[in-house]
């Protein structure tokens, strides 16, 4: 099969030996990285990360990414953003170790109150990333610009636009195939920047959505929402061979501050984890 599989597994555990319990449980070896512990692996200790890490390498998990914080949903566009300077700096020594080059960002929601236009919005968040995109360069590794919150957030155009004024081999896409559905409750959304955006994809977060009987978006198993099977088919005809990292967002979601818990957790990870096996295999065997 041309797909290899991974996620985020601390929605099935904050803790990190429970993480890789439910990777050994699917007998999936990799891992993109996000919450050890409650804290974003980009924030953590030094003896935090070496420790973590160590854990990692005595199980035999590899690290495919680290979901960051870099000019996501909790940094607006109207706040100082040498945080995310240096924790890009911080970092790149600590991806190294861990054999990767990916990290999640995003590009800097408009400010809730007295938000800018969105052509000094779009300047200050190029002129933003800009710097971010020189530092990566220079390091070698891959900003992931995921489809969700920020300017390239909005739709396939903006993110192009992004792209096209960054010019910068550092700056792909990571395309999250629910995160537009939830957003704008319609699935062809996602369709829709998928179409557009398709030649920067550099990974892909596999999250589903299904209508609820209010007409609202709510989070599903993958073979509940027909978006997935025609993302997942395009992929594979244009020979795709990079990760799909499920983020299930049904028992966990970060930046709802819900984190996972209990069995039920472990559970719907390892469903959703067979699901996507499955529905990716249908595909493939469709030729």
């Amino acid at each position: 099969m041309p797909f290899k599989f991974t996620g985020f597994a601390d929605e099935a555990s904050v803790r990190l030996d429970q993480q890789i319990e439910v990777l050994h449980d699917v007998g999936w070896k990799a891992l993109e990285l996000r919450l050890i512990d409650g804290a974003n692996v980009c924030d953590l200790s030094n003896d935090a990360w070496t420790e973590a890490l160590g854990l990692l390498r005595e199980n035999g998990i590899d690290v495919v990414g680290f979901g960051g914080q870099i000019a996501n949903w909790a940094r607006p566009i109207n706040e100082a953003y040498q945080r995310d300077v240096d924790e890009l700096k911080r970092n790149v020594p600590r991806m190294r170790e861990a054999g990767t080059r990916l990290i999640r960002i995003m590009s800097y929601p408009n400010a809730a109150e007295n938000s800018l236009p969105k052509d000094e919005w779009k300047a200050e968040v190029v002129r933003r990333l800009g710097e971010l995109c020189r530092i990566a360069e220079d390091s070698d590794v891959i900003l992931g610009h995921e489809n969700c919150n920020g300017y390239g957030g909005i739709g396939g155009e903006e993110y192009l636009e992004l792209a096209e004024a960054l010019d910068s081999p550092a700056f792909k896409l990571i395309f999250d195939t629910g995160n537009n559905s939830l957003h704008d409750h319609d699935l062809e959304v996602t369709w829709r920047y998928y179409e557009l955006c398709r030649d920067h994809i550099v990974h892909v977060h596999i999250k589903a959505a299904k209508p609820d009987p209010t007409g609202s978006m709510v989070t599903c198993y993958p073979d509940e929402d027909p978006i997935q099977v025609r993302v997942l088919a395009d992929l594979h005809e244009r020979g795709y061979d990079g990760w799909l990292s499920i983020e299930p967002h049904m028992a966990a979601a970060v930046h709802e501050g819900k984190q996972a818990s209990g069995e039920e957790a472990k559970q719907i990870w390892t469903e959703y984890a067979r699901r996507i096996e499955r529905l990716a295999e249908r595909v493939v065997n469709r030729d």
